[in-house]
């Protein structure tokens, strides 16, 4: 293996955020500045604000649900259909009937 050809290693490298927070670390570079870390990142401070501007997850929670409801209920949802064309025939019988 040739010498030489590593870069130097530091173990006692500082990484310093931009909030002002600083951890020791081993690295190849003596200081790294970084502009978040967890001290200061919304994700895991918990002030992320979640923005839905397009309404995607109450469709994806309503296409879910259709999902869920055909692969259970096809057979009811087919009976009910029926169930209202016979009541209609049957009123537009009584009707004509009557009339």
């Amino acid at each position: 293996m040739k010498s030489e050809i590593h870069p130097k290693y530091h173990k006692d490298a500082k990484i310093v955020c931009a909030c002002g927070n600083s951890v020791q670390v081993g690295a190849t570079l003596a200081e790294i500045n970084v502009e978040l870390c967890n001290k200061c990142h919304p994700f895991y401070t918990g002030k992320q604000n979640l923005i839905d501007a397009a309404g995607r997850i109450d469709k994806f929670k309503r296409l879910a649900s259709l999902k869920s409801e055909e692969a259970t209920g096809k057979k009811t949802k087919t009976a009910k259909r029926t169930a209202v064309k016979a009541e209609k025939r049957s009123s537009k019988a009584t009707v004509e009937i009557g009339a």
